[in-house]
């Protein structure tokens, strides 16, 4: 490439390639030099040639060539009559694209060809038919005959599938059939066939053909080959995916004698023949949480569980299920109350409509099992045990609440709770007492001010992120355009975070310059003007007004409405929105529950916005799910800012990334958003954009000073969590490239600790204690760094061992001390700023926590537990391998072997280069499902080799397997934490050097890094 260069004007820019994708880069490089050089030689040079280079590079006979022969063939002796005949015409080490052109194999003859010397089938598609399936009857059967393991995944996609393809499948061919009968939230479009060997020359089809006559014979069909040999970076994706789908509880088994009704109701009914067109019930499957749910119900326990809070509230939007979480949230707890109470807990769930009410127990008996759960107290339905109460708010009268005991209901639900402020939701908050109160909301910001967290302590237990939702497929997707408008808002006075409202107002209203542009973007990006249902949001009466005016002088019926419209023509202006006599409303402050039209398919953002909650609860009146609404469209309407105005919070609200992720994902396109979502920035726009965020990038100390002021009250110091809740900074901002809190105090010349010599190394050191999540392990860190805490000596077991995690996470070279772990305490305990910074840290830990931290199975000696996070230094010593005579830092591999606790650690960073993206170096370490983890050794890991047989037999010889996931290498903070995921136990294995071990947890992994850790997200 360089000398290509140096005959052009072109010039070059380079980047570093990551370091986990270099050996990749580099063979690439090296093959393709040897590639050539093989090229000009004589061909009885050539394995002397390739000898040569191996014998100097790997020192291993087994890598030398006798000579270039293709392997053809791997047969049984003696079973000659019975082999299969034939192989593909494809090698099996190559790629192709077949299309079933004249002059090149149709698809259906390759796959006939590869289930010959195929060990185990796998078949992805949306639909598979008879016809289709009667092409492969032969090698079908020849698979079944000689045990072959054959696996399908398929769906309900649109009625397409035939059952009795299914059936014949299932019962004559011996497959395993997995379905996912919610079409509706199911994107699975793929069709591909995996092929796995033995051997390891494992191919696969991935293309257009589903398994039908025509897909695999002469329809016009675009399938590539790959190979394991030829692309194996392709392959283990396949493998990964596969294999997560399969192992996804979305995905059900299907048994032609159980669940045959159940798919010819489903197929009817995606079909469009279903007679009633209802939607399909899935009773008699057991109900489980989907993801999202998942994370809710993991957050409600770490609520209750680490912090004991018992009145709790979740937000998340219209169609998320939340009524699903409540009813598993109640299966868990009536576990819990049955072992602990010996009885169920009374629930009462509270709505404000029948309709509501009626689902609400219809989604309680299934999640129960229980078709007699529950009661109804509703118009004449009065209970008769008051047990499980399902009441309508209207029901619950002061002399109903007067005849309860106020602690007769152990569990009490409450949805749509921003009705809280209402009178007779406020009589029944101040009459019963719970054990456990749980509120449902969408919308928790009510038009008149009040906000619902103020009755759960100002805090919600769960707050479904805008992009988590997205990535369900629960809300309609967006496609969000942001456009330069030209104007200059640097003049506009600018105070707590908002712009001055009358200054915005002097600039947008009556700016025809500026309306023209958002007409013709609006003409430019919406499909078609006159059918479109569209809200603008803007910045005062008078602006909403005169943009109504000019659409509608422009041909587009159009109506202004605000806080300040009467009722009445409120109603009446929405209602002429859904029937498409007006096209555009433009309003103002209008975010409550009153304005519901999830038939709006555009928004027009036409003031600036920094509240990434404001941002939300516009963005979130155009998601609503509806009829024939594909995608929302917004249009932001960007201009130049001043430099207070931080683009970041709305755009890291929209994506769920980091502020620098976020940099990235500008300056590529965003090309990490969820299925089906785009976010366009014009060239000038991403320009203002870009500026903005490296400016908000650049946060300053001066800017982190200042927020410790304006924190402090009355010149007093504010401790460390009053400062992050008032600044609304992470934790993150403080502690970046080694910084402190109380560095950040002296700055601001307020209140702090006096400073000892040496401080600044260990002030340096805290941020290795920022992640600390359990109990625990935080109140001993505490006591450690107080004056009057114990010494090391005077701990009992387990405590030297959890002050020995503290020890070495601030020296993980052991520092200077050469007589005993006490001596670093008692530098610590010099060091007053130091000190009381730890303290202050360990203060906040269980609120930081998002898990349920649990002892290790067999290992419940260790202070080491599952679901919590460490830093290696932490691990490493709690885990007993770390010592006064080998330092933590001695571990820089992703193994640990600790001779004394007879435990293996197995530390993994799920993306391996966390600056981009590459395939090479991914779907090595995933998630099969939320119990199941792959993981790959290192490369000289052999099933003879002393850790590879140790791994295999760990049962039978009586040690442990731990495993500890994090994202990526670094962290905002620096080096990043691990989550212990626990102990594991040998599954399978398949290849060696390196081995591909699939293990089972003892604990189910927390939700989110199921999530994280998946093929599918990967």
């Amino acid at each position: 490439m360089a000398r290509l260069l140096e005959e052009t004007t072109l010039e070059a820019a380079y980047a570093r390639v990551p370091d986990a994708a270099a050996p990749e880069v580099l063979a690439r490089h090296v093959a393709e030099a040897v590639r050539k050089r093989l090229t000009d030689m004589p061909a009885a040079d050539r394995a002397g040639y390739v000898n040569s280079l191996l014998s100097v590079e790997s020192g291993d006979d087994l890598d030398l060539v006798d000579g270039v022969e293709q392997l053809t063939e791997l047969r049984q002796p003696g079973l000659a009559g019975r082999w299969p005949q034939g192989r593909p015409a494809t090698p099996l080490s190559d790629v192709a694209l077949l299309t079933n052109s004249r002059g090149e194999p149709n698809l259906g003859a390759e796959l006939r060809q590869e289930m010959g010397s195929a060990d185990h089938v796998d078949l992805l598609c949306a639909f598979v038919r008879w016809h289709g399936l009667r092409v492969l009857e032969e090698p079908l059967q020849a698979l079944r005959d000689r045990g072959t393991h054959l696996r399908v995944v398929t769906t309900t996609y649109r009625g397409a599938t035939e059952r009795r393809a299914l059936d014949e499948l299932v019962r004559r061919f011996g497959a395993q059939v997995k379905i996912r009968y919610d079409a509706q939230t199911t994107r699975l479009h793929a069709k591909a066939w995996l092929f796995r060997r033995g051997s390891g020359f494992d191919t696969g089809y991935v293309g257009s053909s589903n398994l039908s006559k025509s897909a695999l014979v002469d329809g016009l069909e675009w399938n590539v080959r790959i190979s394991s040999e030829a692309t194996p970076t392709l392959v283990r994706k396949f493998e990964a995916t596969f294999d997560m789908y399969w192992n996804d509880p979305g995905f059900r088994d299907y048994d032609p004698e159980r669940d045959a009704e159940l798919l010819d109701r489903a197929l009817a009914a995606e079909s469009g023949s279903s007679s009633s067109g209802a939607v399909v019930s899935i009773s008699g499957l057991e109900v489980m949480a989907r993801p999202h749910q998942e994370l809710i119900l993991e957050a409600l326990d770490v609520e209750r569980l680490s912090r004991g809070r018992h009145r709790n509230l979740v937000i998340a939007a219209t169609g998320t299920g939340k009524t699903v979480v409540a009813a598993l949230d109640f299966r868990r707890l009536r576990a819990q109350w049955l072992e602990r109470e010996g009885r169920e807990p009374r629930l009462l769930f509270v709505a404000h409509r029948k309709e509501i009410l009626e689902q609400a127990l219809r989604t309680y008996r299934e999640a129960l099992s229980d078709g007699v759960f529950g009661e109804l107290l509703l118009g004449g339905s009065r209970p008769t045990r008051w047990s499980h109460v399902f009441a309508s708010i209207q029901s619950l009268s002061a002399e109903v609440l007067a005849q309860l005991d106020p602690e007769h209901f152990d569990v009490v639900v409450v949805d749509e709770f921003h009705h809280a402020e209402a009178t007779s939701y406020r009589r029944l908050l101040e009459r019963v007492r719970p054990a456990e109160l749980l509120g449902l909301t969408a919308t928790p910001e009510r038009g008149d001010g009040v906000d619902v967290r103020s009755f759960f302590d100002g805090e919600a237990a769960y707050e479904l992120p805008l992009w988590s939702a997205l990535e369900a497929d629960l809300l309609c997707p967006f496609h969000y355009f942001g456009i330069a408008d030209g104007t200059d808002l640097r003049g506009v006075d600018y105070r707590r975070g908002a712009y001055d409202v009358a200054g915005l107002d002097g600039v947008y209203t009556g700016n025809d310059a500026r309306t023209r542009i958002v007409l013709a973007a609006l003409r430019d990006r919406v499909t078609d003007v006159g059918r479109m249902r569209a809200l603008g949001f803007c910045v005062s009466v008078a602006h909403a007004e005169y943009m109504a005016r000019k659409f509608a002088d422009a041909g587009i019926p159009s109506a202004a409405v605000s806080g300040e419209t009467p009722t009445t023509e409120r109603e009446r202006a929405f209602a002429l929105l859904r029937s498409g006599e007006l096209r555009c409303l433009f309003a103002v402050d209008l975010f409550n529950e009153g304005l519901d039209l999830p038939d709006v398919d555009t928004l027009l953002m036409l003031r600036p916005t920094q509240s990434s909650t404001v941002f939300l609860q516009q963005l979130g009146r155009g998601l609503r799910r509806a009829p024939g609404k594909a995608v929302l469209t917004v249009l932001d309407f960007i201009g130049h800012h001043r430099a207070e105005f931080r683009h970041e919070l709305r755009y890291r609200a929209l994506t769920g990334t980091t502020r620098e992720q976020l940099q990235r994902d500008v300056e590529q396109g965003f090309p990490y958003l969820p299925a089906g979502s785009q976010l366009v920035l014009d060239r000038v726009a991403q320009q203002l954009v870009l500026d903005n965020v490296r400016s908000s990038l650049r946060s300053t100390k001066k800017d982190l000073v200042r927020d410790v002021r304006a924190a402090a009250v009355d010149g007093r110091a504010p401790d460390l969590d009053t400062f992050l809740r008032s600044s609304g900074r992470p934790l993150s901002d403080v502690y970046r490239k080694g910084g402190s809190y109380t560095e950040l105090l002296r700055a601001s010349a307020l209140p702090a600790p006096e400073g000892a010599d040496g401080e600044t190394a260990l002030l340096r050191r805290l941020s290795a204690l920022a992640h600390v999540d359990d109990r625990e392990r935080a109140d001993l860190y505490a006591r450690m760094a107080d004056a009057d805490g114990p010494g090391y000596e005077e701990l009992g077991p387990r405590d030297q061992a959890l002050a020995r995690m503290l020890f070495f996470a601030l020296w993980p070279n052991k520092g200077d001390f050469s007589s005993s772990y006490q001596a670093g305490f008692a530098v610590l305990r010099s060091q007053p700023a130091v000190a009381a910074e730890v303290r202050q840290l360990m203060a906040g830990a269980v609120a930081r926590a998002e898990h349920v931290a649990r002892p290790l199975p067999g290992l419940g000696h260790l202070p080491v537990l599952s679901h919590a996070t460490y830093r290696r230094e932490e691990l490493l010593a709690g885990l007993g391998w770390a010592t006064w005579e080998r330092s933590a830092r001695g571990n820089i591999t992703g193994v640990a072997w600790s001779e004394d606790e007879q435990v293996d650690a197995l530390m993994i960073n799920l993306r391996k280069d966390e600056a981009s993206f590459t395939p090479s170096t991914m779907y090595r370490d995933y998630a099969l499902s939320s119990s199941l983890f792959h993981w790959e050794s290192q490369n000289a890991t052999s099933e003879t080799s002393v850790s590879g047989r140790r791994y295999v037999s760990h049962r039978e010889g009586g040690s442990h397997v731990v495993l500890f996931t994090r994202d990526a290498p670094t962290d905002a903070i620096g080096a990043a934490p691990f989550t212990c995921l626990g102990t594991a136990q040998y599954v399978e294995h398949r290849g060696e050097r390196p081995m591909a071990i699939t293990w089972r947890l003892d604990r189910a992994m927390p939700p989110g890094v199921v999530q994280a850790a998946s093929a599918i997200s990967a």
